[in-house]
């Protein structure tokens, strides 16, 4: 699937993060930045339009209502972020971790995974349209009650996921691999699976399988 990436300029002048204090409405835009670390604080409404950010650690950090348009994260450290009520546009997260990470009430709009930790990250109530997840850890991940439209999930691992009231229909996850999620039959129609994953699921609904 081809998603739009960020829109992002040849050459950006470095900066460092704490910049963003300065600025009233508290906006990075056009810049790189580079061996960031803010942890363990709270920055509502953070605005961030074409930023490259790289080995940055934000742990514990609140960022709700974050507004994010073409950036790019490499090799950083967002486990337990809150990004609540987030909206997030042409943005990729490359090589980081985000354990814990989350998303609620979100709206992702061409956005990549791509060797990202997400294990219980949090993505409930959001909207998710051209998102990809290319070998990303998503174990206890939760997309409770969540819109999907044209997502990707590549060689992820879906363990104990919870997809509960999610349509999964149209979603292919024949090369993910996981031992049980927490989804419902109904969810489940038109979800594209491999033949020994209908097998599992088959034992998740309660059915036993003869040889």
């Amino acid at each position: 699937m081809k998603i739009d990436t960020p829109k992002l300029a040849m050459s950006l002048p470095k900066t460092r993060f704490e910049e963003i204090f300065y600025d009233e409405d508290h906006l990075l835009e056009n810049c790189e930045i580079t061996d960031a670390e803010f942890t363990d604080g709270i920055i509502e409404r953070v605005k961030l339009d074409n930023v490259v950010i790289k080995r940055s650690k934000f742990t514990n950090t609140d960022f709700q209502r974050i507004d994010m348009t073409d950036v790019r994260f490499e090799n950083c450290e967002m486990s337990n972020v809150n990004m609540t009520k987030g909206s997030i546009h042409r943005v990729e997260f490359l090589n980081s971790k985000l354990v814990g990470c989350q998303f609620p009430e979100s709206s992702l709009g061409n956005v990549r995974f791509d060797n990202v930790q997400l294990e219980l990250a949090g993505f409930g109530n959001s909207k998710l349209e051209k998102v990809i997840f290319n070998e990303v850890l998503l174990q206890n991940a939760d997309f409770y009650d969540c819109k999907f439209k044209k997502i990707e999930f590549s060689k992820c691992n879906l363990n104990e996921a919870s997809f509960e009231q999610t349509s999964l229909k149209g979603i292919d996850i024949s090369s993910c691999e996981f031992e049980t999620l927490q989804v419902s039959i109904n969810e489940l129609k038109g979800c594209k699976v491999f033949s020994y994953q209908a097998v599992q699921f088959a034992s998740l609904l309660g059915l036993v399988i003869k040889d």
